[in-house]
């Protein structure tokens, strides 16, 4: 079994320089400890499925609001995970060159303006173009809190960080669908975007004030022949797409539901918005008692041993999903039940392979963690695709969510084969002058 342990046999990593050792920041004392990295990567990472989940129950509403289609208000979801996916490819590149600091705080930013745009948009091309656009903003949190983690942090250290983030990141998930439908219900739906306009400033207050540096300015790793040989490092590496693979079939499958689920359980089991929010609660409860078990078990067994178990409870998810949703009427247990089995899966496979994808390439973590999240959300994009394209949204649930589940087995079965690169040469961590 792929446990990372040291006697696993090692390789080079093709583009990078072999036999380095680890930055003087995580032989030493790091610059942020691993609960104020978490906190700070939960926060970040979590902009972008709270974003998505506080909007989903107003949905409905807006196609009323706008005299639209739904079809052209899923397109709106499709337009933010388009933003997010691609954006990605940028801020993470970006961040290895001008620093993790800078890039989040102007990323950011353009999350918060977007958030106004759509706050005060007139019709629906307006909303579309600026959920695209919050998409491209929000995206700098996951590319960016990866990257810090593999800047300090590694192996066991940084599967707990990432295992912490989880646990913090599933209370905002499962919060934000019964706070988006009960702030629609008693304000209407643009309150919605006030309380991201006023999250993102929060977001930005707290960066400048928390967050360190944790890299040199160096701008030649974004230089385009650079740029390219970094993404080749990446996109040739078995070991690295195996493991983005596992991440994007397992996690990816959540923000596929999150442009099926809305219509399904309001439109065709008959959920208020307010009820769908709170129904929410089931999934993220499931994720988020998963990685408590998770944190548990980690101290027994390790994060990589933790994976089949996860993997074993997104098959048994979705061959529930598979069978019920296509021989039975959808209700809401027999729709959140084989989710909530998926979502405990999850929790398991997250900390190891987002630890085992960034590990190899610390020179340039923010191009990892891009191009491992764009996969992520592209896999929730071309599922919520398919979906949209699909018409009826219970068939589409029943086919995709397992096939994304049945990608994240395969890329694992093929992952554990792999041989561990050998660690590449260290980003140069910036020393901790702070008083």
């Amino acid at each position: 079994m792929n446990d990372m342990t040291p006697d696993r046999q090692v390789k080079p990593v093709e583009g990078e320089a072999a036999g380095s050792g680890p930055s003087p920041n995580q032989a030493a004392t790091p610059l942020m400890s691993e609960r104020r990295v978490g906190m700070l990567g939960a926060m970040l990472v979590a902009i972008g499925p709270v974003s998505m989940a506080l909007y989903t129950p107003a949905m409905p509403e807006i196609v009323q609001a706008f005299g639209t289609t739904a079809s052209a208000v899923k397109l709106t979801l499709s337009a933010y995970f388009a933003g997010f996916a691609f954006s990605q490819l940028f801020c993470g590149p970006l961040s290895d060159g001008f620093g993790r600091k800078p890039v989040t705080l102007a990323f950011i930013g353009i999350y918060v303006a977007a958030s106004l745009v759509a706050l005060l948009a007139p019709g629906i091309e307006w909303l579309i173009a600026a959920r695209f656009i919050q998409g491209v903003g929000a995206a700098v949190g996951v590319a960016v809190s990866r990257a810090v983690v593999r800047d300090l942090f590694t192996h066991e250290q940084s599967a707990r960080i990432m295992n912490l983030i989880g646990i913090i990141l599933a209370v905002g998930p499962a919060l934000a669908p019964t706070i988006g439908g009960l702030t629609m219900e008693f304000f209407g739906w643009h309150a919605i975007f006030l309380v991201m306009l006023l999250a993102g400033l929060a977001i930005m207050a707290t960066i400048q004030l928390a967050l360190r540096e944790t890299v040199i300015r160096d701008t030649s790793r974004i230089a385009p022949k650079a740029l390219l040989k970094s993404y080749a490092t990446l996109l040739t590496s078995r070991y690295f797409m195996s493991s983005a693979l596992v991440i994007a079939g397992s996690t990816g499958a959540l923000y596929t539901l999150a442009t099926v689920l809305p219509f399904i359980l309001m439109d065709r089991v008959g959920l208020t918005p307010s009820q769908f929010g709170i129904g929410m609660l089931m999934q993220s409860g499931f994720f988020f008692s998963g990685s408590l078990t998770v944190r548990f078990l980690m101290r027994r067994l390790g994060a990589y041993r933790l994976v089949p178990i996860g993997l074993t409870c997104i098959a048994t998810g979705s061959l529930a999903m598979l069978i019920m949703l296509n021989t039975l009427e959808p209700t809401f247990l027999r729709v959140m039940v084989p989710v909530s089995f998926y979502a405990f899966g999850i929790a398991f496979v997250m900390p190891a392979m987002m630890t085992a994808s960034l590990a190899p390439f610390p020179r340039i973590a923010g191009s990892a963690s891009a191009v491992a999240g764009f996969l992520q959300m592209g896999g929730g994009l071309l599922g919520g695709s398919i979906s949209a394209l699909i018409g009826d949204a219970v068939f589409a649930m029943s086919v995709i969510i397992p096939t994304m589940g049945l990608v994240a087995i395969i890329s694992w079965l093929v992952w554990r084969r792999l041989p561990e690169p050998v660690m590449a040469s260290a980003v140069r961590s910036v020393p901790d002058t702070s008083a």
